[in-house]
């Protein structure tokens, strides 16, 4: 009897996950047996769950979210070193032989709608210091930005952060003000549906910076709203969303995402 092989999203909450319906476009758009589906896991069932999926020889792998990303990194093998660098594992993946190896694919899916922008030597500004930021920070790390503030209400762990990826910077509360940049990044979950606002006075930013908000739930959070009334350019949560989703399901499923499909799949998310 032949079984079905499948992947899932973990988070707590998980309602609003959109993973499921970008892995499910894709596995049909490409005729492959397969589903892909979402578990609400909280914290005191993470290690039970990761035991007895790691037993089904059907269950390729999952994805990671709120707020799992850290405490994962103990239950799974880590050949890459995600510890020792970005420190935030976002997709989990079982292997042939029955072992579960943890990797991350969020700082390369949210650098790629920023590839052909130069970045050396910029200012920046990141909302947030959890997993998301991690990966955040080791893209911004890597591209050679300049000075980096981060806004946060725990300066002790955004600190930490900024060490910890060699960057220059300072921490300020959410409250701040903000100093001008060419960028600012909202890894945080603040602004997304059932969340507290994010409310931040953008007028010291140039008039060529770019904002980007993580969150994709609403799509067009206050902070993208209040952006683009400032005429600045901006960048959603589904870039980020859909570019880290087609790196983890090539590890699920063995095959890359169908190309020429991404206008589709957006008017599909955003239905």
């Amino acid at each position: 009897m032949s079984s079905t092989p499948y992947a899932e999203v973990i988070g707590d909450p998980i309602a609003q996950s959109k993973s499921p319906l970008i892995h499910n476009f894709w596995l049909d758009a490409l005729g492959l047996a397969g589903d892909y589906r979402r578990a609400h896991i909280k914290a005191d069932a993470l290690a039970a769950f990761i035991d007895q999926r790691r037993k089904d020889p059907d269950w390729r792998g999952c994805n990671v979210t709120i707020p799992h990303k850290v405490a994962v990194m103990d239950l799974v093998d880590d050949p890459g070193n995600i510890r020792g660098t970005i420190g935030a594992m976002n997709t989990i993946v079982r292997q042939r032989d029955g072992s579960v190896i943890g990797t991350n694919t969020d700082a390369a899916g949210f650098y790629a709608p920023l590839a052909e922008i130069d970045l050396s030597g910029a200012p920046v500004i990141v909302v947030g210091a959890g997993g998301a930021a991690r990966a955040v920070l080791f893209a911004l790390a890597r591209a050679g930005v300049g000075h980096v503030t981060i806004l946060n209400r725990s300066p002790l762990k955004a600190m930490g952060l900024l060490a910890t990826f060699g960057l220059k910077g300072e921490v300020l509360g959410l409250e701040a003000q903000l100093p001008p940049a060419a960028l600012l990044v909202n890894s945080s979950s603040l602004g997304m549906t059932g969340q507290p606002p994010l409310d931040l006075d953008l007028s010291a930013l140039p008039d060529d910076a770019i904002v980007y908000d993580l969150v994709y739930a609403p799509l067009q959070t206050g902070l993208l709203k209040a952006a683009a009334a400032r005429g600045l350019d901006t960048v959603d949560g589904l870039d980020m969303l859909i570019g880290q989703a087609a790196l983890a399901f090539e590890l699920f499923f063995g095959a890359a995402p169908p190309e020429g499909r991404d206008e589709e799949l957006r008017a599909l998310l955003t239905a």
